[in-house]
């Protein structure tokens, strides 16, 4: 009997009959496993804070959910919103130049570490060590090769933009893109094993003669090679460094090599178990890219299609105004993917959407506050387009051209045609917490602009726990002020605005102290950076309620807020929300 193109001694033969499939079905086991668990959790969590919401709709002081659960806070503390080491976490690790990263959280460490710790074990659990070398060997090559397809599953599933434990979990997709990268390095780890014991075997039975020639001549051989070379270079390729510096030549390198190793591994894996596996991964690649076409196609075609109006602001940034093909009822929280044609081809880009102006969306409303709405009304409102809008900072790449298009009307005003895709994200929510701190640096503003609307509409209409909502946010400049103003001037008209919201902004590069001033009491300006912790200690003091604290802008930024609700655990009942897009 031949495998391969080398006999098989009967040691090898029985190593093939081992079955590896049981131990590919562990590896699903432990991950659905950890996934039903984390639901449960995430179950648990969502009914406390609707009920608290409920309870709190009529409930000025909130007092019983201020104090904390000491239990629950010493595993946030210590766990949830850990750093691996200190305070670094999303603040970037720089090696001269070149992007290196950024340090897991404390909890995504240790699952990290349990995935590879579980894909060691099983590849090398039940092997005879003690018997003949080749028997080892042939077992150890066909143990990897089968989990190296196996984890392909997960591999695909966390890379999707619509994969479906987004929502389900309430994780956001850049937590799951990091796991993502990690089983990639897993997949490929262990694609190597299989190919070095394979390697070994066969130079042990027949000199390198016998494994050149099997290279050149036996389609399994070289296929495989093939694969695995393509497989190595999607990871080398993937290094922050390459990634950041060369992300549009990564991005398609990354999806042909995709392609060109799924090819060579299904002719690899003819007629074996794990081609029905590998089928699998190819089907939820293949579904996932159709979920994401589509979505394209219906929010971007028909109807005139879906536009954008692109206006020049100061501080070098963009306002781009989405006129929707059909309508869409923006959720706070929510981002798109946005594709200009004629600036960046057929390349898509993500971006926060930081204002909707919808009637849609009002009539919906309208609805559920008891106002009765028209046939005509439901007409009207599907031949209608959603308005939203994003501010994009100029940068290098794609948002250097979006802005000199911009540039170059004389207006500084003009419009493209533009596909969608989306939307996505929208899972958080701050409505159940009486008192709410919301930090935003620079363009990371646009996250958050939406949850204050939401919070100061819902504490008009008595929707909400909130009853003291702070916004701090860090600009360079006050032109800055420029790129919300409208949206801004909304908010502050609002109805019982004064009684719920205030507003501290901080300028650190004015360029004269004329440039800082107040407008009001609960819209204040003030020079340089803030002292993080010293503003959540203050609100802290007089906490109502429940307290929740979202951050999106820098790393720094970022790292500074998670310390400083780290620090109170134990002390008050405060959450920790953060929102970055770390790729």
């Amino acid at each position: 009997m031949r495998k391969g193109g080398h006999d098989e001694t009967p040691a090898e033969r029985a190593a093939a009959k081992v079955d590896n499939t049981r131990f590919a079905r562990y590896t699903l086991t432990v991950l659905a496993g950890i996934v039903i668990l984390l639901a449960i959790f995430r179950v648990v969590i969502h009914s406390v804070r609707y009920i608290r919401t409920l309870t709190c709709l009529n409930n000025d002081t909130q007092r019983y959910f201020r104090m904390p659960n000491l239990a629950y806070g010493a595993v946030k503390q210590h766990l949830l919103y850990a750093p691996l080491f200190r305070r670094r976490h999303l603040r970037e690790l720089h090696f001269g130049w070149f992007h290196m990263g950024y340090v897991p959280s404390r909890f995504q460490s240790l699952f990290l570490a349990t995935v590879i710790i579980m894909n060691v074990t099983l590849s090398v659990a039940g092997i005879e060590w003690n018997g003949t070398r080749a028997a080892a060997l042939s077992h150890l090559r066909n143990r990897t090769g089968t989990l190296s397809v196996i984890n392909m599953i997960p591999l695909v599933v966390l890379a999707g933009r619509n994969n479906p434990l987004i929502s389900l979990l309430s994780i956001s997709f850049d937590n799951f893109n990091l796991v993502h990268r990690w089983f990639g390095r897993i997949v490929v780890l262990q694609a190597l094993a299989h190919s070095v014991a394979e390697v070994i075997n066969v130079v042990d039975q027949g000199k390198w003669k016998t494994m050149r020639y099997l290279f050149q001549n036996d389609e399994m051989y070289w296929t495989g090679l093939v694969a695995t070379v393509a497989c190595v270079a999607i990871v080398l390729l993937a290094s922050s460094a390459l990634r950041h510096a060369f992300y549009e030549t990564f991005l398609h390198l990354h999806i042909a090599l995709v392609v060109f190793s799924l090819i060579f591994l299904w002719k690899h894996l003819e007629n074996t178990v794990p081609q029905k596996y590998l089928l699998i991964v190819i089907l939820l690649w293949a579904a996932e890219r159709f979920i994401r076409f589509a979505t394209l196609v219906y929010r971007s075609v028909g109807r005139g299609g879906s536009e954008a109006e692109l206006e020049l602001l100061p501080g070098d940034a963009c306002r781009v105004t989405l006129k929707m093909a059909r309508p869409w009822v923006f959720r706070p929280g929510q981002y798109a993917f946005i594709t200009v044609p004629s600036v960046g081809l057929w390349t898509s880009h993500p971006f926060s959407i930081a204002w909707s102006d919808n009637s849609a969306e009002e009539k919906n409303l309208d609805s559920e506050k008891g106002y009765q709405i028209t046939p005509d009304d439901i007409l009207s409102t599907s031949q209608e387009k959603t308005n939203m809008s994003l501010i994009i900072r100029r940068r290098a790449g794609f948002t250097d051209k979006l802005f000199e298009k911009a540039e170059r009307s004389p207006s500084g005003i003009t419009t493209v045609s533009v596909l969608v895709e989306g939307p996505y994200g929208g899972h958080a929510s701050l409505q159940s917490y009486g008192t709410v701190m919301i930090f935003a640096g620079g363009v990371g503003i646009t996250h958050q602009v939406p949850f204050v609307r939401d919070l100061v509409a819902g504490y008009a209409s008595g929707t909400l726990a909130a009853r003291k909502v702070v916004l701090v946010w860090v600009i360079q400049s006050p032109e800055h002020l420029e790129w919300i103003r409208p949206w801004m001037t909304t908010i502050l008209a609002m109805d019982k605005r004064r009684d719920i919201l205030r507003i501290q902004l901080f300028v650190t590069r004015p360029r004269s102290t004329k440039e800082i001033h107040s407008p009001s009491a609960t819209v204040q300006m003030f020079p340089g950076k803030p002292n993080v912790d010293t503003l959540i200690e203050m609100e802290a003091e007089n906490q109502i309620g429940a307290m929740g604290v979202s951050v999106c802008g820098t790393g720094g930024l970022s790292d500074d807020v998670r310390a400083a609700v780290r620090r109170r655990q134990g002390i008050r009942n405060i959450d920790f929300l953060e929102q970055g897009f770390t790729w």
